[in-house]
């Protein structure tokens, strides 16, 4: 093996997965550290998903730190530590500590920062975080439910939430090329700079930042940063040709979708899905608090639906996310909505559900976790970013679209199943 990737939730782990594998890269993500038995032969690139972007930062350390032992042991040469591309954390968050705790594992001094995912919309000019043509800061994730994004400016980001020295290499740098990012890494080194924002603004830019990167233990950012790792590889002779990719298929059954995301990206894709016809069902969670709607109901809502895959969801608008967090608390609020999902994802596998479409970080890392499978497959990609999976080591396979809350296209919930047999 070559590559260790850990991430910080499941549908980053599925975009990144997807991303080494376009780029050739033999690829399997696994659902949290694999307790034995899982083989690897074979195996260019392991992703480690981890659900632990919302934990408390000790924990989220812990766990990161336990998905690299792993990847040590593995075999891996280098490390990606993965996280949102558009840098979903609270100022306390998760992305310096942990940062700063896998630097310190594997005794390296210097780091990139680098969330750009062009192809979804997320450049990085001047060390600010653009969404579209937004920053960061005036986007819709500056009303994110669990990690509002009120700042665009990753230096800044990076600096409050670490003790690390953040420096920035700027757009005129990287278009200069690699050559000329490689030697902006060293002069950072010399300036005693420990953690380096980097612009990128297209996909060029990427390669070649991640051709810069070669010689970095660890490198940290969205899944875009890894367009660049496998040609490095490729390069010295160390990635073969992956031609014995194994063909996904995807097993018989009934379809289903369940959104948990209150993302604007969702809500439209809801309101496309329920326009066009699909049976939905919103559940409240006020409701469900009071026991006054059961996960069997909503089950039994789905099984008696005959349109191809009825949509159960709790997305909602800010106003309404506001209320129930008033109502029930913040935490509370959320991890409702997330237990609720992923037990109706158990009742539906129970019933023969074999194809599912899940949205959102939080409510994928749920769900995943209660069907449980060892790792996933990569199979073919729906829109940026957004894989069909299969799952390994379960009971039965399951078809699983695992789509991170502000990601896809207005019709993603009508066009993933023409990419399955």
């Amino acid at each position: 093996m070559l590559l260790g990737a850990i991430a910080d939730d499941l549908t980053g782990a599925s975009d990144l997965a997807l991303m080494l594998s376009r780029e050739g890269m033999r690829t399997i993500q696994t659902i949290g550290v694999p307790k034995g038995g899982l083989d690897l032969s074979g195996v260019d690139a392991v992703v480690v998903a981890l659900k632990s972007r919302t934990n408390p930062a000790a924990e989220a350390v812990a766990m990161s730190l336990e998905a690299l032992s792993f990847l040590q042991m593995a075999g891996a040469t280098q490390f990606l530590f993965k996280y949102c591309s558009t840098f979903d954390s609270s100022p306390a968050g998760n992305i310096g500590p942990v940062t700063e705790a896998l630097m310190q594992a594997l005794g390296t001094d210097l780091t990139i920062v680098c969330p750009a995912f062009p192809a979804n919309g997320r450049t990085i000019y001047k060390g600010h975080l653009f969404v579209g043509d937004q920053l960061l800061s005036d986007s819709p994730m500056r009303n994110h439910p669990l990690t509002p994004m009120t700042d665009s400016s990753l230096v800044r980001l990076m600096a409050g939430q670490s003790k690390l020295k953040v420096g920035l290499v700027n757009h005129a740098t990287v278009g200069e090329g690699a050559a000329a990012v490689l030697q902006a890494f060293e002069a950072a080194r010399a300036r005693g700079e420990q953690a380096l924002v980097v612009d990128a603004l297209t996909d060029a830019d990427l390669r070649a930042i991640g051709e810069a990167s070669a010689g970095l233990s660890l490198i940290t950012g969205g899944s875009g940063i890894a367009l660049g790792l496998p040609e490095n590889f490729r390069r010295a002779g160390l990635l073969k040709a992956a031609d014995d990719a194994r063909a996904f298929s995807a097993p018989a059954g009934r379809s289903m979708i369940l959104a948990g995301s209150c993302s604007e990206a969702t809500r439209g894709q809801i309101r496309h899905a329920i326009e066009a016809g699909v049976p939905a069902l919103k559940l409240d969670p006020i409701e469900i608090a009071e026991g006054r709607f059961m996960v069997d109901e909503a089950v039994s809502w789905a099984l008696a639906q005959s349109a191809k895959a009825p949509l159960i969801y709790s997305s909602a608008e800010p106003e309404e996310v506001k209320a129930a967090q008033a109502a029930l608390g913040r935490e509370r609020a959320g991890s409702l909505i997330e237990q609720f999902l992923a037990e109706t994802a158990l009742g539906l596998e129970a019933a023969g559900v074999s194809r599912l479409i899940v949205a959102g970080g939080e409510t994928s890392g749920a769900v995943v976790g209660a069907l449980s499978p060892d790792a996933l497959f990569i199979g073919p990609e729906i829109d940026p970013g957004v894989p069909w999976t299969l799952t390994v080591g379960q009971r039965q396979p399951m078809a699983l679209a695992l789509k991170s809350g502000n990601f896809g296209a207005p019709d993603f919930f009508l066009k993933a199943w023409d990419l399955l047999p």
